[in-house]
């Protein structure tokens, strides 16, 4: 198992996302860390923590089918978020 720590800190995820950035020709407003951020809280405190890196996904498939323009992105992530906290707490 790797010693190296899995959770990063504030400035590490903007070096990831300046890597992915650079590593598929991105710009800044193409990734909107914490839109993203807010939105896996969202999910994560509505449905369920799982439910955060899934959503984040489909707000991603969806955004791109639409044109993934920002605007498109932001539009997938509301919609998202809006389920999200609307979404009923199950009985177990």
């Amino acid at each position: 198992m790797s010693e190296s720590p899995r959770t990063l800190p504030p400035e590490a995820l903007d070096e990831w996302a300046l890597a992915l950035r650079e590593r598929f020709g991105l710009v800044a407003e193409d990734v909107p860390i914490s839109l993203i951020l807010d939105l896996a809280r969202d999910v994560a405190n509505g449905v369920a923590r799982p439910a955060a890196p899934f959503s984040a996904f489909v707000a991603g498939l969806v955004a791109g089918r639409a044109g993934g323009t920002p605007e498109q992105v932001r539009e997938a992530v509301a919609a998202i978020a809006e389920l999200a906290l609307g979404w009923p707490e199950r009985e177990a």
